[in-house]
């Protein structure tokens, strides 16, 4: 999101997937990717902003109610802004990735990865209990308050 379609599309799409769920119940989350503008075609200059990103996380919580989970991607907002996506919708931040290419290639500027510590802290920071989860959103792992207290 973030390109060439107006906020009309935006919601239009969003209606679309609702509509999809409903039908079918197939999407286990929904992950707004920020578009990215280098090394394309698109005549768009910038990535949406840091507003739009939260805006586009909280028109989903509320409209995309049929979704389990709505995830911020960390690599294409950054750490600090998918931790306030915590407060502004998300209920997940994807994820631990080593060295992340494609988003990189597309133009972003975010840090490459996050340690599992890294992820840990920001999202203890953010107020919220850190759970390592599988693919299909089932929890694998849950730190206790002590283990996922920020360090001082």
């Amino acid at each position: 999101f973030g390109h060439l379609e107006t906020l009309g599309d935006r919601v239009d799409h969003m209606r679309q997937l609702r509509g999809l769920q409903d039908e079918t119940g197939g999407f286990t989350g929904f992950i707004p990717l920020p578009y990215q503008p280098d090394n394309n075609e698109i005549p768009v200059e910038h990535s949406p902003t840091g507003f739009d990103m939260l805006r586009t996380l909280a028109v989903a919580r509320l409209y995309l109610d049929n979704f389990d989970h709505i995830t911020a991607y960390w690599v294409g907002m950054g750490m600090k802004l998918a931790q306030v996506a915590l407060n502004y919708g998300a209920d997940d931040v994807h994820g631990t990735i080593l060295e992340e290419k494609i988003f990189h290639m597309a133009g972003a500027d975010t840090p490459q990865l996050q340690t599992e510590t890294d992820m840990i802290q920001a999202i203890r920071e953010a107020g919220r209990v850190p759970v390592q989860r599988d693919t299909f959103y089932e929890p694998v792992r849950e730190w206790s308050a002590e283990e996922a207290m920020p360090k001082a």
